[in-house]
């Protein structure tokens, strides 16, 4: 993996900011958010622009393409075991 430039390490310290900020704040269910409504969409907005520069940043790097996926998804590739590859053996060893 290349080396992260100063400009994708910030958005990424960025990123983790604002999602701790989020966390730290959200209430439980039922309780008032303390944060208006404007900030909720200001937050939003930063987060949207800050994922879309990291986007722009990664294709830019030929690292385009990568998403997080969850264990219990299905992969595209598939795994094929090697043992048992190899010339068929004569059965009548």
């Amino acid at each position: 993996m290349p080396e992260l430039n100063t400009e994708q390490q910030i958005l990424i310290a960025m990123r983790k900011t604002l999602a701790a900020i989020i966390k730290d704040v959200t209430p439980p269910p039922g309780m008032k958010h303390p944060l208006t409504e404007a900030t909720i969409q200001d937050v939003r907005q930063c987060l949207a622009l800050i994922s879309a520069r990291e986007k722009e940043l990664a294709d830019a790097d030929g690292r385009g393409g990568e998403r997080p996926y969850y264990a219990d998804e299905p992969q595209s590739a598939q795994v094929v075991p090697i043992t048992g590859l190899g010339k068929p053996r004569d059965k009548s060893d």
